[in-house]
């Protein structure tokens, strides 16, 4: 397989991954939206469940690239390149939550936000911490051995959520080990508290199976690299798709499916589900030859975290800045261009404007050649 249509396949498949997770994070009214742009409530799954672990999934296909080129590094370089990159992933996404550091206080008026209230772990955060495990666990264990310790960390995560929840129910959202861990490590003030609680979806012990969506893509990649550009490849990696995907349906009988949680059962679907995907975009790339709709997706993952951050920070700012009568621009904005069509296809019309935007600044660097890589 040539590098250009291989490198071209895993642009495309990691462009459509921004472009969803910014169309589902900057919906133009959050209560009124079509519910597959929704996350599931708790149990359960949606198409927009399926994003975040595609981004992984993208990072581990990516990394079973670089794996190669580490042949040639000393071991020095190899570690000083996986931790850098970790760390600025990192502290990106904790400037993100911290961003813009001031907030209104009681009395209206601009403070400075404390280092007490902000929040440690999220999206960037976990994409950091999984990128650097899976990335140590291949460098030194290969992958073979990688993914047999991520299938451990999948059945050891399933008994600790079991055993170490702390209610009549172990996978609540008050009473699952993973919330309660989080509590006891970093305190109420460092997590998340969008659920209504402090609780926080991307947390330090829902972190480790997620490891497991990296060294999935990691696997993905290095196979269709061996297997090369052939039908035999793609079968087995639909059967594989497929297979996942029914041995996930079972175990979420007995460990549901839960992309808040991030359940073992939740990993293998998603897992399956992206292998499935990006067999389909090879298909239609390399075997059937059709690649005038890629261009707009590629245009995404050229430039992938930085046009996420991108869209966080605008997002952000937006939503902190106000107008005269104190409404958020976020809403003034939306109220007065897609507000008047209806609450749902309004707040669907204001996310596709949303994420067309941070698609022209792509562009704009896409045509400078200019890629930030993070």
């Amino acid at each position: 397989m040539p590098p250009s249509q291989r490198f071209l396949a895993l642009d495309v498949f990691r462009g459509m991954t921004i472009c969803f997770m910014i169309i589902v994070n900057t919906p133009g009214n959050y209560i009124k939206t079509f519910s597959p742009l929704l996350h599931a409530n708790w149990h359960g799954f949606t198409p927009t469940d399926l994003v975040f672990p595609s981004f992984l999934f993208a990072v581990g296909n990516a990394l079973s690239f670089v794996m190669v080129k580490w042949e040639s590094l000393s071991q020095s370089q190899v570690l000083y390149r996986i931790f850098k990159r970790s760390l600025l992933i990192f502290l990106l996404g904790y400037l993100l939550y911290w961003f813009p550091f001031f907030q209104h206080n009681v009395a209206g008026n601009w403070q400075f936000k404390p280092f007490a209230d902000t929040r440690i772990f999220g999206v960037l955060q976990r994409i950091a911490m999984c990128y650097l495990f899976a990335a140590l666990m291949i460098y030194y264990l290969k992958l073979k051995t990688s993914f047999i310790i991520s299938i451990i960390i999948l059945l050891a995560y399933w008994p600790v959520m079991y055993f170490l929840g702390q209610n009549a129910d172990p996978l609540s959202l008050t009473g699952n080990a993973a919330l309660h861990f989080d509590k006891w490590a970093l305190g109420d003030r460092h997590l998340y508290h969008g659920e209504g609680i402090a609780f926080d979806p991307e947390g330090i012990l829902s972190t480790f199976p997620a490891i497991a969506n990296v060294i999935g893509g990691a696997m993905a990649g290095h196979f269709l690299q061996r297997k090369g550009k052939s039908y035999e490849a793609l079968t087995k990696l639909l059967l594989t798709g497929f297979a996942l995907f029914t041995i996930a349906y079972f175990w979420h009988l007995l460990f549901p499916i839960n992309k808040k949680l991030w359940t073992s059962s939740f990993v293998v679907l998603t897992v399956g589900l992206d292998c499935i995907i990006i067999a389909a975009i090879i298909y239609t790339i390399d075997f059937m030859g059709k690649t005038r709709w890629t261009y707009f997706f590629e245009v995404f993952g050229k430039n992938p975290l930085f046009i996420y951050l991108l869209s966080e920070v605008l997002a952000i700012s937006l939503y902190t800045l106000r107008t005269g009568t104190g409404k958020s621009y976020f809403q003034w904005i939306y109220d007065n261009t897609f507000g008047f069509i209806g609450d749902k296809p309004g707040s669907l019309l204001f996310a596709l404007a949303f994420m067309l935007t941070c698609w022209l600044v792509g562009w704009w660097l896409h045509k400078r050649k200019i890629y930030i890589r993070v």
